[in-house]
């Protein structure tokens, strides 16, 4: 039978280690309940060479998968269906040549937010996930170029930083062939506690009840504590 979209929504989200796809049906009530999901590993960030450009592979890669979304959202309307870029199409060099091409691929325009915007996207996708409450609570989301930071109050962020530090990015800056040596290690840990350091005073004292991991990276590290035994 044929899908009905008059009362679907679509949002594509082109991170800098992930691309996803998400698809969910719009009711009444306001809610949206999913229907189809797809994620697919592009780790876009590494296919950045030494001069910020995005590499042909990379692109060709990204291409592949954008291909296939565009696919699924065949007959959308377009007044329904948001596509945002992050990180690494911020840095790119060569991110506007490539996005006329993606475009083409996916079907539908492609929009390079502002690390702000993303975190203001990342609180409010988060406190939907969670029971509400108006208690101030802090969220941090690991992604593979940037790093979002963001306290809020129910559904509103209040204080929204975004800080170019990210698991894709990191690995292959300060663990060239995934060598984990304790000097690499120390580099790493250093270059990102200067990243924080620099905005910490933002967040110190705001008296947040509850921290909020999102993302891939928060979901290994729990992974990998519950492994650890604690």
């Amino acid at each position: 039978m044929e899908q009905n979209n008059d009362n679907l929504l679509a949002t594509v989200d082109l991170g800098s280690n992930s691309f996803r796809l998400l698809i969910g049906q719009h009711h009444q009530d306001g809610t949206v309940f999913p229907i189809d999901q797809i994620k697919e590993s592009v780790r876009l960030a590494s296919g950045l060479d030494a001069n910020n450009n995005l590499t042909k592979e990379s692109q060709l890669s990204a291409l592949t998968v954008l291909s296939r979304f565009g696919e699924r959202l065949s007959g959308m309307d377009p007044a329904k269906v948001r596509v945002v870029a992050t990180s690494t199409l911020r840095v790119a060099k060569n991110a506007a040549e490539f996005i006329v091409i993606a475009n083409k691929a996916l079907g539908f325009p492609i929009e390079v937010i502002s690390g702000k915007e993303e975190a203001r996207l990342v609180y409010i996708g988060a406190m939907h996930s969670l029971a509400y409450t108006e208690d101030s609570r802090l969220v941090i989301d690991i992604g593979g170029g940037s790093t979002e930071f963001i306290i809020g109050n129910g559904y509103k962020p209040k204080i929204m930083e975004s800080v170019t530090m990210g698991c894709v990015s990191y690995t292959g800056r300060y663990f060239p062939d995934y060598e984990f040596t304790e000097s690499n290690f120390t580099n790493a840990i250093l270059a990102a506690r200067s990243k924080i350091q620099s905005m910490e005073h933002l967040f110190v004292k705001q008296n947040w009840s509850r921290a909020i991991g999102t993302s891939g990276t928060a979901k290994t590290i729990f992974e990998l504590c519950v492994q650890a035994g604690f």
